[in-house]
């Protein structure tokens, strides 16, 4: 009598970091080649149409999302500074729990590199490098960056994650 051999699933052992810090390694090297062509290529306050609904323009921002805290004397430049490195920080932690968890990885990725290039702006410069200009009907929203791009894609991963893990 042949006897039939039960296959018992293992699941693969967690995957480590390193793909989840290339993917942030990527976002800030693409948000500083981006930032460094566009301080080539205009002067502050320039803008160029490209779109009917979006220019490319170079703005800074000394503030935080939305130019918050931007008018204030320069300590703000250490705060933003001091809170990216923190969060960046806790992101490589959460990173190293959860190094298995594909989308809430990806999120943090998105995020830790958003935060990287950023943080690197207030470094170097005092400031952040914004060029991206959207805007309807003459209003604009305020200018950003590949970083804040990847920050924002990152945060509606994130709300996406809990939604699917609130309906398992």
């Amino acid at each position: 009598m042949a006897t039939i051999k039960k296959t018992v699933f293992t699941p693969k052992p967690a995957a480590g970091i390193t793909p989840w810090l290339c993917i942030a390694a990527l976002v800030v090297l693409v948000d500083q080649l981006t930032k460094i062509m566009i301080t080539q290529m205009f002067s502050y306050g320039q803008s160029k149409p490209v779109t009917s609904f979006f220019n490319l323009v170079l703005a800074y921002n000394k503030g935080a999302a939305f130019s918050f805290l931007a008018a204030e004397g320069g300590w703000q430049r250490y705060l933003f500074s001091g809170i990216a490195i923190a969060a960046a920080a806790f992101i490589i932690y959460l990173l190293k729990r959860h190094a298995g968890q594909r989308l809430f990885c990806w999120a943090l990725a998105l995020v830790l590199g958003g935060a990287i290039g950023n943080l690197i702006d207030r470094i170097a410069y005092g400031h952040v490098i914004d060029f991206l200009d959207v805007h309807v009907a003459g209003w604009h929203w305020p200018a950003f960056n590949i970083a804040d791009s990847a920050i924002c894609i990152g945060a509606a991963m994130f709300i996406i994650d809990e939604l699917r893990r609130v309906n398992r």
